[in-house]
């Protein structure tokens, strides 16, 4: 039972509330870790394996191809189990995953990992996204950022792993399975932490009408959706579509880029991703604060001119240091984004948010299919430059679909306080 009180003070159960949200705080890190592992790792892979461009290509694709698949496949998993015994079994699945790419002995081997690596990230998606729309939901303020900003610690983390790995000059699976091992890790600890499914009045006096039971967003019974939720969806999963053009375009190729294009060594090559990851740290650290500060639509519109100016420095760059920095400035745009789409989306039928958002992932999958293969086709003829020009322009589009991210109406109150639903405000 949680309480809330005017004013949007709230009691209730805090160690249980703090102990789900450092779970879905530690399964996010272990989702950002997980997809920068393979991401950093695609140069060393294919020169290990000797894979042709094009393959390696069609693989990038075909991995957003199964996550997609695989937001489904969780989609599932939580209605029969719950999304945090769905977010144990995708972090074991990928940890198998990472070790079967790294010790592949041939191109079919490594293909089929990377393809069961892609069914599990994208369960592990919806898993990690519908709880946290729970946990934001109980809190009853922006908190969305804060678990993303740990996804991309883990990316960070990962990132720089694989640059100490080359470094070192140990074999590519060495190091996939030391990363491979701490996924387990994390799958280990995770445990389960009940949520509030009611509030109720704190005085009988203070409220004006009976209090009102509310299903827990990740309910393992989801409604279905009208048609008039889907048409709210759209601008959302739109923004999503074009966020994950610019994300594929720089996580799934940066690393080649700088390797092939600007002739970096296997320990420099992964730095790119390691900004950009850096750079999502940071505006994601700083997402909530500003949301709440200046309105979500002031941030989205000033996140979407940063991603556009960056992607051209990026093309333009001479050499890797420059391409690292605006790499980096590019993750600083674009780390806002998602968070909003997939808090924002989650609001619109919190006891659903489970089906909205195994549906929000297609847009983000074929963002990542569009970008991975444009670029990934761009680049196999010798075209890199050209395929971050391309998302620069396209990154302007979010300022036509800022708008959308403006608050919703606040519900209408009596004269007497009284308890609503959720407390999320409306800027979140």
């Amino acid at each position: 039972m949680t309480v809330s009180a005017p004013g949007g003070a709230r009691t209730g159960h805090p160690a249980a509330e703090a102990g789900a949200r450092r779970v879905a705080t530690l399964a996010f890190a272990a989702q950002g870790m997980a997809v920068a592992a393979v991401y950093t790792t695609v140069p060393a892979v294919t020169e290990h394996l000797k894979l042709a461009p094009l393959l390696t290509t069609g693989t990038m694709v075909a991995v957003a191809l199964m996550a997609g698949a695989g937001s489904f496949v969780g989609l599932a998993a939580i209605r029969r189990a719950g999304p945090v015994s769905t977010m144990r079994g995708a972090l074991l699945t990928a940890a198998a995953a990472l070790t079967l790419i790294g010790w592949a002995p041939g191109k079919a081997t490594v293909v089929c990992a990377y393809l069961l690596f892609g069914i599990a990230v994208g369960a592990l998606d919806v898993g990690v996204n519908t709880r946290a729309a729970a946990i934001e939901h109980v809190y009853g303020r922006s908190i969305f950022g804060s678990f993303y900003a740990a996804w991309s610690v883990g990316g960070v983390v990962a990132a720089l792993l694989t640059a100490a790995v080359a470094r070192l000059e140990w074999p590519v699976a060495d190091g996939l399975d030391v990363q491979a091992g701490i996924l387990a890790i994390v799958a280990a600890c995770i445990r389960t932490h009940a949520l509030p499914t009611s509030e109720v009045p704190s005085k009988p006096s203070e409220v004006s009408e009976p209090p009102q039971v509310s299903e827990p967003p990740d309910a393992s019974a989801q409604p279905p959706l009208g048609r008039r939720v889907w048409i709210r969806l759209l601008p959302f999963g739109l923004v999503l579509l074009v966020v994950y053009v610019v994300d594929s375009t720089v996580s799934a190729w940066s690393a080649v880029y700088l390797r092939q294009t600007l002739a970096a060594s296997l320990t420099v090559a992964p730095m790119a991703y390691a900004a950009y990851q850096g750079g999502t740290v940071v505006g994601r650290a700083a997402t909530d604060r500003l949301v709440r500060r200046f309105g979500a639509v002031a941030v989205v519109r000033t996140a979407a001119l940063l991603i556009a100016g960056a992607l051209a420095g990026m093309a333009a760059a001479p050499s890797w240091p420059l391409a690292v920095l605006a790499a980096g400035a590019v993750g600083l745009g674009a780390s806002v984004l998602a968070p909003l789409c997939l808090a924002s989306a989650a609001r619109l039928r919190p006891a659903a948010s489970a089906a909205i958002l195994a549906r929000l992932n297609l847009f983000n999958y074929a963002g990542v299919v569009t970008g991975g293969a444009v670029s990934g086709v761009l680049g196999s003829t010798g075209q890199f430059r050209l395929a971050y020009a391309v998302p620069a322009a396209l990154a302007l589009l979010l300022l036509a679909g800022a708008r959308h991210f403006a608050p919703p109406p606040s519900p209408a109150r009596t004269e007497s306080p009284q308890v609503t639903q959720s407390t999320v405000p409306p800027k979140s």
